[in-house]
């Protein structure tokens, strides 16, 4: 977390008042939901009211894919497709695999290309697809960039050939929030993701950006404390320290985003001299990429071996992998890309934030070429 959002948090803390009581403290709690609320929304090209809280990104994605789903077969029970790409995140995959499963939705995995990109002529394509064609579009949902290999989608572009054709698209911006400016309104989408933990913020809130426009099913139900979209106790302390962290974040962003991808690209140049034959997965550094995203394969490697082995000397990364009731399953990410499971499995992903410093570049410099071999001679 940003050192000024800890504060914001910890200050309210000691607060008290429901936001949604009348009593003065209550009403106190109130103004911190509502000075926040504007802040964020300032800060992603939206209105206040467009904003609604909810407990993080997953499920913000939950909120607008099953809700907006559900919304729009009402009005017309033609509409079950639901069109996505297969490098989305688990939050929206899962979802629409659920509907698929659950509720008779028929899922359209848009095609992306070797670097991770949709294009909008391929959405174009499968929005005419079907019977229905686009009459049987539910709706679309593509994040604004990648969180494996950083790829940035053109999320404008893919918006507008939805709105041609009056499908409704949502974008996951979770990952791109900190390191891109992500304009709401500018962007023409009808509904967006983010969350606090990703611009320095405390885990365990977010927002779903929707447009008021957007009516869509709730998911929970309770109290309808926001727009009567997203039931449950508002939590000021955590509001508070998101919308702090969105306008600091905010307020760096574009000196923060030329640091840190100096320091990723050092690092790939780095990683690239001690093993010549990883691969960098994803776009090529520049305006198509994530600052600070460096995503590689190591070939003849375990992705997860080569973790543990990194991890020991103090460097902290990623796999690719998701796994399920102990079971590494390769990335879904790179298999959608159209690499092998073998690449996919022996795959692992830097990031780099605000807390990242050459001396951290540098250590793992120092210690991936040895960690690739031992990797190596330990998957035989």
């Amino acid at each position: 977390m940003l050192p000024e959002s800890i504060a914001a948090m910890t200050e309210e803390l000691a607060q008290l008042g429901n936001p949604s009581s009348l009593h003065n403290a209550g009403r106190r709690a109130r103004r911190v939901v509502e000075e926040s609320r504007e802040q964020i929304a300032e800060v992603f090209g939206a209105r206040a009211s467009e904003v609604i809280f909810t407990s993080g990104g997953t499920e913000a994605d939950n909120l607008a894919v099953k809700g907006m789903f559900w919304a729009r077969r009402a009005g017309d029970p033609r509409r079950i497709r639901v069109l996505t790409t297969a490098v989305e995140h688990h939050a929206v995959l899962d979802s629409v695999r659920w509907l698929a499963d659950a509720d008779g939705a028929s899922p359209q995995w848009l095609p992306v290309d070797d670097c991770g990109l949709v294009h909008a002529a391929a959405l174009r394509a499968a929005l005419a697809d079907g019977a229905d064609g686009a009459d049987g579009a539910a709706l679309v949902s593509v994040m604004w960039a990648n969180n494996e290999v950083g790829a940035v989608h053109p999320v404008a572009a893919l918006a507008a050939v939805a709105h041609e054709v009056g499908v409704p698209f949502h974008t996951d911006a979770v990952q791109a929030a900190a390191q891109l400016p992500v304009d709401f309104a500018a962007s023409g989408v009808d509904a967006m993701t983010v969350t606090a933990h990703k611009l320095g913020g405390p885990i365990g809130v977010g927002a779903l950006i929707l447009g008021r426009a957007v009516a869509p099913v709730p998911v929970l139900h309770g109290g309808g404390q926001e727009r009567d979209v997203r039931s449950g106790t508002l939590d000021a302390p955590a509001i508070r320290a998101f919308a702090v962290a969105a306008v600091t974040s905010a307020r760096r962003r574009a000196a923060e985003a030329v640091r840190v991808a100096a320091l990723r690209d050092d690092l790939i140049r780095q990683v690239l001299r001690d093993v010549p034959d990883a691969i960098l997965n994803g776009p090529p550094p520049g305006p198509g990429r994530l600052p600070g995203n460096a995503h590689f394969s190591f070939p003849g490697c375990e992705g997860d071996a080569l973790l543990l082995l990194l991890d020991a000397r103090g460097i902290a990364c990623s796999t690719g992998s998701a796994c399920t009731a102990g079971v590494a399953e390769p990335s879904h990410v790179l298999l959608a890309m159209g690499a092998d499971d073998a690449r996919a499995r022996g795959s692992l992903r830097f990031s780099l934030g605000h807390t990242t410093t050459q001396a951290d570049v540098d250590a793992l410099g120092a210690c991936i070429g040895e960690a690739v071999t031992r990797a190596r001679r330990a998957a035989g």
